[in-house]
């Protein structure tokens, strides 16, 4: 009873499951989680009664001070515990209400959970070399997640500022300054988009910046940042090798600045990132390191591959220091 009157309903059971990472709900009814590390995928796992949807969303929103209705069908947020939120409602969702929790771990992943020791190397010698590391990957492959184990490893006297949409990066060090963006509201509260963070960010005399994700505009504030002394950078961005995570950053600069050349714009990108790292889940869940590839300043130059999940290939050699 107390469940259903001061919890989020049958949806507490998975959510106070340590082994369950990510609880989903489809159409306002069928209920799916997947467990830590993804192994065996996405499961089934029972259905839920008509119209608790709507009372589960309604308690996980309130608090936070969001809203999903007519004017404002998407919701993505973070809520108290860290645990992040989607929520689209109909007829966005065309079959019903669509709800993803992706719970907050406690226990923030090591380098060492991502690759054999070559790897960890590799990436621990391109953080101290204060390279500009651009993290790619799939969705769900463990972009963040090695993001936060990158930062990790940075001296515990810089000055660091993370930028995010939804804040996730849990980086254990004494000078961190976290910023989130906001959407605008309802009651007529202005939006705070990615770009103004950057900008603030550079006002804030970051010794690094760590980028959650670049998916918009803010990508050539990004790229004119890590050219002009913001060197040990690291960001994200959605790709499925090294070559098209450069080729993304580059239509996304190009889409903010459509006057500028494309090999100007080019040019720009490859002083700006030194290491694409790429990361991927396999079939049986596990997230890893598969690529470490260094970027040549000529753009008509290969990238060079530093290291592969099996093995070390060449030493680094563009270090920023």
């Amino acid at each position: 009873m107390s469940r259903a009157v001061l919890g989020l309903g049958p949806l507490d059971r998975w959510l106070a499951d340590p082994d369950v990472s990510e609880v989903m709900v489809n159409g306002g009814r069928d209920v799916w989680v997947e467990r830590v590390g993804g192994r065996g995928g996405t499961q089934y796992v029972g259905t839920l009664e008509a119209r608790v949807i709507d009372t589960v969303v309604e308690r996980i929103l309130t608090p936070i001070g969001r809203r999903l209705d007519r004017t404002t069908p998407v919701v993505d947020a973070r809520l108290a515990d860290g645990s992040r939120v989607c929520a689209v409602l109909p007829p966005v969702a065309v079959d019903g209400t669509c709800l993803s929790i992706r719970k907050f771990s406690p226990h923030a992943l090591r380098l060492d959970a991502f690759g054999g020791s070559h790897v960890i190397d590799v990436l621990t010698r391109v953080v101290a070399a204060r390279c500009n590391v651009l993290v790619s990957g799939a969705t769900s492959s463990g972009k963040t997640t090695l993001l936060n184990a990158l930062a990790a490893q940075l001296p515990a006297h810089e000055r660091v500022v993370t930028l995010e949409d939804t804040a996730e990066l849990r980086l254990d060090a004494p000078h961190v300054l976290r910023l989130e963006t906001r959407p605008g509201t309802a009651e007529g509260l202005p939006p705070v988009p990615m770009t103004a963070l950057v900008r603030t960010a550079l006002r804030l005399r970051p010794d690094r910046l760590v980028v959650g994700e670049v998916r918009g505009d803010e990508a050539i504030d990004l790229v004119q940042a890590f050219n002009t002394g913001h060197d040990g950078s690291m960001c994200t961005v959605h790709a499925n090798s090294p070559t098209e995570a450069l080729v993304r950053l580059e239509s996304l600069v190009v889409q903010a600045g459509p006057s500028w050349p494309l090999h100007a714009v080019r040019q720009q990108v490859r002083r700006s990132i030194d290491v694409v790292v790429q990361v991927e889940r396999n079939a049986a869940g596990d997230r890893r390191v598969a690529q470490v590839v260094e970027v040549d300043l000529d753009d008509a130059a290969p990238l060079r591959l530093l290291a592969t999940a099996e093995r070390a290939v060449h030493v680094l050699s563009r270090g920023r220091r």
